[in-house]
């Protein structure tokens, strides 16, 4: 079916904020470096001038979504990684002393969040950034969308969406869905899509993107 068009809050920005995690920009920069890119040919690879990408690392700017998950597609990093960095062993917990490898626990006070200037905050469910997978929950108030009416992201990967509570009206290539609570998608994260709420109650979903790096990686080969 086709995507009727979505309402964006008026003159709101698509970019990120992030009031409990360190700056964005250096970590942008640092991830860069450690992957032995330049500054030109990320930007000539983004399409954007090394300016903007000079802003966004000294934090003068903030990058839009879509410029977030072309980053992380370019640099093999997973957009948990980017948001949330990549952290150390799990700290101690009624978990840490089981004999089961792998096994954590994550208390719901000591998981982290990150808001984005679309209103939309993610919050990591997993103690440390995986390779593989990210397990995130979405929260967006009425009005709130992933990104501008014309500016669908896509990426590489594949995703699974399952709401808790309200309607996300989702449009994914040319098809659109209104989601409702109990109600799960699955869809190729290289398919331009887009989220937002057009209700008026706060819609909380579940998200797992799996193989955004693994997926670039598989088709380099």
């Amino acid at each position: 079916m086709s995507a009727a068009p979505a309402h964006a809050r008026p003159g709101r920005r698509y970019s990120t904020r992030s009031d409990s995690t360190p700056a964005l920009g250096p970590r942008l920069r640092a991830i860069r470096l450690r992957h032995g890119v330049g500054l030109r040919e990320l930007a000539r690879r983004l399409d954007l001038s090394p300016s903007a990408i000079s802003r966004i690392e000294t934090g003068k700017n903030q990058p839009s979504i879509r410029t977030l998950c072309a980053f992380a597609s370019e640099l093999q990093v997973t957009v948990d990684e980017v948001l949330f960095d990549r952290a150390g062993a799990p700290e101690t917990s009624p978990a840490a002393s089981s004999s089961v490898p792998g096994l954590a626990l994550q208390r719901a006070e000591g998981s982290r969040a990150i808001r984005l200037e679309s209103g939309v905050q993610w919050r990591r469910l997993m103690l440390w950034s995986d390779d593989d997978v990210e397990f995130i929950e979405t929260t967006y108030e009425p009005g709130d969308a992933s990104s501008p009416p014309d500016d669908l992201v896509q990426h590489a990967g594949h995703e699974l969406v399952h709401v808790l509570t309200g309607r996300l009206h989702a449009v994914v290539g040319v098809d659109a869905f209104d989601l409702r609570p109990g109600d799960s998608l699955t869809f190729p994260s290289s398919t331009p899509h887009r989220l937002t709420n057009e209700g008026d109650e706060t819609v909380r979903a579940l998200w797992v993107v799996s193989g955004r790096r693994g997926a670039r990686e598989a088709g380099e080969r």
